[in-house]
């Protein structure tokens, strides 16, 4: 027990780097235990030690998803939490292979940790991000979202860029310890390739410092426009019961009323707001289509359609002033077992986790609205986690980003701050000001830097205006993608291989 006692620590320790404790600086540090005490074990118990740490980190990051299981999926709580504990199993597979990998290498390499830990850090993180549909949920790289200078890098490198940094600074405190006990085992082991490795690192820390400062004070393209955001808290459980559907529709009205008072170009409403088939029921979609007839203003809103196969679509409507529909997008990467059931067959006895939630087909097009004040994609939910999907809205042109979501199925829990969180990188990757509405919070405005603008508080009914700087670049990851993280990959295979 006594040699996983480190990596507990750092397990722990990493969880205080999230939302809402936000203790980013010890990110910095809060690796190097678990680095050291791997260091010299044998693969399989580096394995272990990997999965030690890797519980507690994602277990407490990620705990939030219970409720969602507990109160809407209709299983009880311990059951609940021991779902989300296998999860926690499943991800730390990932911190246990990469235990295992990089004790493996350095016993058998004098390679610095600085080098190897976060080379294989990112791998995996990359990894995890696309394997069996992908959860990039608690990337180390998230947690510096405060940290403006340093994550502006993240228009070349991606998330993946930070969490490298982040990781190297852990490698170097590590190498300090490691060096010695090296110079144990091996009387001739020479230092010149760690001593030169942290003056490189350094150096690196600098020009991210200098290049982030510049980015942070530099002016871009763009032009100004007035959003208003509409968070209406509904509460989920009385969202599609039909008693409540008229209030539920007279609250987002009222607020929006308001709203168009401060004259916005364009208001968005959450995921899923309104509490019909959008189309469908012709009724009240012709209601809502003459109330967008009095405002002066675009009006963005969530709902589900129904397809010509009758199968349902989680989508982003675009009223235009007057009246018409400009614009729709469906959905394309779906939560599993929340809006549909991977292998619904053979996973027969997990239908329960879906009841009530729907099942829905996938979009298959990165469309973007075109207004006066710009061109935007929409992301949907937990799309907004998605480096490569986000970016691939951007790839040629667009001036902001719209992220509509509905955190109430996290409840009062860190979930819906990470979720916010995560945002922030979207919009410094892909240089676009990112206008987030949520049903019950966090909704917020985030500019092109990362700054967050205004936000509002959790599960209250607000409505916020903000003035939103588009900004029409296209930065070096819109255009390229995740370069940095295949390099990464490459040097991988390269250093295992030698």
């Amino acid at each position: 027990m006594k040699r996983h006692l480190p990596p507990l620590i750092s397990g722990v320790a990493l969880v205080f780097c999230f939302p809402t404790f936000d203790l980013y600086p010890l990110a910095w540090v809060a690796l190097a235990p678990f680095l050291v005490s791997v260091y010299g074990m044998s693969p399989r118990n580096a394995f272990r030690a990997g999965f030690f740490m890797g519980v507690p980190y994602f277990f407490g990051t990620q705990y939030w998803i219970y409720h969602s299981i507990n109160h809407y999926g209709g299983i009880p709580l311990l059951p609940s939490l021991a779902i989300v504990l296998l999860l926690s199993f499943y991800m730390s597979l990932y911190t246990a292979a990469f235990a295992s990998l990089f004790s493996y290498k350095m016993s058998r390499s004098k390679l610095p940790a600085m080098l190897l830990a976060p080379l294989l850090w990112v791998c995996l993180e990359y990894l995890r991000s696309y394997a069996l549909t992908g959860f990039p949920w608690s990337s180390i790289g998230y947690t510096q979202y405060k940290f403006l200078p340093v994550i502006q890098i993240a228009d070349m490198t991606g998330v993946y860029g930070v969490s490298y940094l982040v990781v190297a600074v852990n490698g170097a405190l590590a190498d300090i310890f490691i060096a010695r006990r090296r110079k144990r085992r091996m009387p001739l082991f020479s230092l010149t390739p760690t001593a030169t490795g942290g003056v490189v690192l350094a150096a690196a820390i600098l020009g991210i410092l200098l290049y982030g400062h510049m980015r942070l004070n530099e002016k871009r393209p763009g032009a100004a426009m007035r959003v208003g955001i509409v968070q209406g808290n509904i509460e989920q459980d009385v969202k599609w019961d039909p008693a409540y559907q008229s209030e539920v529709t007279g609250v987002y009205k009222e607020m929006t009323v308001a709203v168009n008072d401060r004259r916005p170009d364009l208001i968005v409403w959450p995921e899923t707001a309104v509490p019909f088939y959008f189309g469908a029921d012709e009724k009240l979609t012709a209601e809502l289509m003459d109330f967008q007839k009095g405002l002066d203003a675009y009006l963005l809103f969530g709902a589900v359609t129904v397809k010509a196969d009758g199968r349902l679509a989680n989508s982003a409507i675009l009223l235009g002033r007057g009246g018409p529909a400009l614009y729709a997008y469906d959905k394309i990467h779906l939560v599993p077992f929340g809006e549909y059931v991977p292998l619904k067959g053979a996973l027969f006895f997990i239908d329960k986790l879906a009841a009530g939630i729907g099942d829905y087909v996938p979009g298959k097009e990165h469309i973007k609205a075109q207004t006066p004040m710009g061109k935007f994609g929409t992301l949907i939910c937990y799309e907004i986690i998605f480096p490569g999907l986000v970016r691939k809205f951007y790839q040629k042109d667009g001036d902001f980003i719209v992220t509509i979501t509905n955190d109430a199925w996290f409840g009062d829990t860190t979930g819906p701050y990470q979720h916010f969180s995560m945002a922030v990188l979207r919009a410094v990757e892909n240089r676009k000001p990112v206008i987030r509405a949520a049903n019950t919070g966090v909704s917020g405005f985030i500019d092109s830097s990362g700054r967050i603008l205004k936000r509002s508080s959790l599960f209250q009914r607000q409505a916020l205006t903000e003035n939103v700087h588009t900004d029409s670049t296209r930065s070096f990851y819109s255009r390229w993608g995740d370069l940095f993280a295949y390099l990464s990959i490459v040097l991988c295979l390269l250093i295992f291989m030698a």
